[in-house]
């Protein structure tokens, strides 16, 4: 692995009631962290691709933590989503260079299929910064019960030469949606819209 990884983290959410009804089954939601050396900081680099090269590992590390957290097969993951928060001396483009080139694949393998776009933010911040992870369907976008976010944290991290790299994966979308739009009984899931 080329990532130096200081710290993971697995967070996992469970909503059992919500506005004083019972959600049956419950909605769950899985963030994995890892806490990672930036080995950019403090210096501009033109050749990131070091960097994507590590996206490629996490995707696949930090997708498969999810799904192990929530005990589902792949192909029974609903949404996902990514996000990273860059350490103070280091640059968006860190963030950027980490969630979009390379990320993608290697987490759509972890969740089985996945032809969405992978929702993301991405942050500076040091110690304690919280981050929301967006959360989206992971095969039609359009999916409106499935937009969420996961807001996430650790209290240590990220410190100055470092990154904090966070991914999401739900069971399912928010409890009780009334909002219209395409159900996921009703899409498709093959262009990643509907």
């Amino acid at each position: 692995m080329q990532a130096n990884i200081r710290k993971t983290s697995v967070i996992v959410e469970e909503t059992r009631q919500d506005i004083g009804k019972p959600v049956v089954p419950p909605t769950r939601k899985a963030a994995a962290l890892a806490v990672i050396e930036n080995p950019f900081a403090n210096r501009y680099e033109d050749d990131l691709t070091l960097l994507m090269d590590i996206g490629a590992e996490l995707g696949e590390m930090l997708g498969k933590m999810c799904v192990d957290a929530l005990g589902i097969k792949p192909e029974e993951a609903q949404s996902f989503g990514k996000a990273a928060i860059v350490g103070e001396n280091g640059e968006w483009e860190h963030a950027a260079a980490i969630l979009h080139p390379k990320l993608g694949a290697p987490l759509r393998k972890e969740v089985e299929k996945g032809a969405a776009l992978v929702p993301s933010v991405k942050k500076l911040g040091g110690p304690g910064t919280p981050i929301d992870v967006p959360l989206g369907h992971k095969d039609a976008a359009y999916v409106r019960s499935h937009f969420d976010g996961m807001e996430v944290r650790l209290a240590d991290a990220p410190r100055a030469n470092e990154i904090l790299v966070a991914i999401s994966v739900t069971d399912s979308g928010r409890p009780f949606p009334r909002v219209g739009g395409l159900t996921t009984d009703e899409m498709v899931g093959e262009d990643g819209l509907r």
